[in-house]
């Protein structure tokens, strides 16, 4: 601890043990630790005070036991980490200074002590809500625009259908695709994400009147999906924007078109599962040639200037719009994380830490 230094309480949300099966907010603890409010001297790390944390499916897989070296586990007993947007309170790296707004991986605490901080991003437009760099302006967004624009290489008037089609990245996926001019679809798991939110004391059109898709089913509605998208897409699906796998994508590899492109994005059925399910339907792959990629993120973060550039006049035009599903406070923060695998959040699941 750094002589001289303020300590205050820290409240965290600790993960207990390893998960198995669907994740219980019993899983998690809240609890108080502490903090010194400054760094040690001659270090690089920095303080940040967390401000928004980012509910991500991609959690899930950090919350059971594995191996790979490229997507580490949690550890029981420490705070969980995720995405978030925080204020920093004290540095000893060059490149940051006490006040910088960062967002980037942080704890999911009220303050946090981040040792390596070169890969997280200053924040410059402080015009749109801080709460989007956990979502359109963050990881996200950039998973939307990556998987659209760089894998599927859209064009005007193709076929687009996406699963997930209300959370926080499909519902960018459907917006950029309608500003390609293209045909879009959206899926989501109930009938309230496919057709109504409140708003403003009225109901909305969720996925049509507010993200302009031209059509939209609620999948756990259909007995058929394979029914379901040929009523959709009676010439086929040209691009589709994968977040569901399972028999979803067993469906789709049916309805796709010659040259047709798949961004695998995630496979959120199968998060939970002892055993995931396969899929049958493959051989359309050749037969159709089709060109599926699986991509992650991280990847394309050094183009996130050009993902700025791309997107803020969106926002600032209204071009694009963004649905938030706000929890407030860090107890609130496990609850908010398991109800991403229920389908209980409508649109980017984050949560305030503090408004300061």
């Amino acid at each position: 601890m750094a002589a001289n230094s303020e300590v205050l309480s820290n409240k965290q949300v600790i993960l207990k043990n390893y998960v198995e099966g669907f994740p219980k907010e019993t899983d998690m603890l809240v609890k108080a630790s502490s903090i010194s409010l400054k760094v040690e001297e001659g270090s690089n790390a920095i303080l940040v005070k967390n401000l928004y944390l980012s509910c991500d499916p991609y959690m899930r897989a950090r919350m059971s036991f594995n191996q790979d070296p490229d997507f580490s586990s949690f550890t029981p007993g420490s705070p969980i980490e995720g995405f978030g947007v925080a204020k920093v309170v004290d540095s000893g790296h060059p490149e940051f200074k006490k006040g910088d707004l960062v967002w980037g991986t942080t704890g999911w605490e009220e303050y946090s002590l981040i040792k390596n901080p070169q890969g997280l991003f200053k924040i410059h437009h402080t015009d749109v809500p801080l709460s989007y760099y956990t979502g359109i302006l963050g990881m996200p967004g950039m998973t939307a625009w990556a998987g659209f624009y760089e894998i599927c290489a859209p064009k005007k008037g193709e076929y687009i259908y996406v699963s997930a089609a209300s959370g926080a990245v499909g519902q960018l996926v459907g917006q950029f695709a309608k500003l390609m001019g293209c045909y879009v679809v959206g899926s989501a798991g109930s009938r309230e994400k496919v057709w109504l939110i409140p708003m403003q004391s009225q109901l909305v059109e969720l996925l049509k009147n507010k993200f302009g898709f031209d059509d939209a089913f609620n999948y756990k509605e259909e007995n058929d999906l394979d029914a379901a998208l040929k009523r959709c897409f009676p010439e086929g699906i040209d691009i589709y924007f994968e977040h569901v796998g399972g028999k979803m994508l067993d469906a789709v590899l049916l309805n796709m078109r010659l040259h047709g492109r798949i961004a695998a994005c995630g496979m959120i059925s199968q998060y939970n599962l002892s055993q995931p399910e396969g899929v049958h339907n493959l051989m359309n792959v050749v037969y159709k040639r089709i060109r599926m990629e699986g991509f992650v993120v991280f990847d394309y973060f050094p183009q996130y200037s050009r993902f700025l550039d791309a997107v803020l006049p969106y926002i600032r035009e209204g071009k694009v719009v963004y649905v938030e599903d706000v929890a407030d406070g860090l107890e609130n923060a496990p609850a908010a994380l398991v109800g991403l695998f229920s389908g209980r959040n409508v649109g980017k699941q984050l949560v305030v830490v503090s408004r300061e």
